[in-house]
């Protein structure tokens, strides 16, 4: 039973990260962008039956919750509170010597510039976005473009669409490529 630490408020308004004691995913992020994706993982689900939850994103010890505009925090909270609470750890341990982690599997593992990129990420950008409750996935490549879609809170942030991925796109083009365009998808 995953117990709250703590829970921080992110730079998107409509997103809150909780801080559990136990973890809820191991290694891999677990993005639910919707309730239908989220019907076969029982805390993610418990969490879009509560109503105005727009996404649900885990990594370790971690989740973050994205919610509706019209639903105030003080509201909100109360009610997410007991599923998280409720939930089943899962099992085994967070450890520093435990694999590598992916956070995306590239679909074209020979694309050097898609390992390029996704090593870039991992070390510059990732820990960032995971502090504020987000995450990013490397979608593909067509040319000098290079499709990410955000997760977690991070997804609907005002300053995704701006601020994140122009930082994101200076530093790719600047290790990798000037030439190189990223969009969000």
């Amino acid at each position: 039973m995953p117990k709250i630490a703590e829970i921080e408020y992110t730079p998107n308004p409509n997103a809150v990260k909780f801080l559990l004691k136990e973890p809820v995913a191991l290694g891999f992020p677990k993005s639910f962008p919707s309730a239908e994706i989220a019907e076969n993982d029982e805390l993610a689900k418990a969490l879009f039956d509560i109503g105005n939850v727009v996404s649900v994103f885990m990594q370790d010890k971690w989740l973050t919750v994205t919610k509706t505009d019209d639903m105030k925090w003080p509201d909100l909270l109360p009610k997410l509170a007991a599923p998280i609470r409720a939930a089943a750890s899962i099992n085994g341990h967070l450890d520093e010597t435990a694999a590598k982690r992916e956070f995306n599997k590239i679909n074209n593992q020979n694309d050097e510039i898609l390992k390029k990129v996704q090593a870039i990420l991992e070390e510059s950008i990732l820990p960032a976005l995971a502090a504020d409750g987000g995450g990013l996935e490397i979608v593909g490549r067509v040319d000098k473009q290079v499709m990410i879609r955000y997760q977690g809170a991070c997804n609907s942030c005002p300053s995704s669409l701006t601020g994140t991925l122009a930082a994101i796109e200076g530093m790719l083009q600047k290790e990798i490529d000037p030439e190189l365009v990223v969009i969000s998808v």
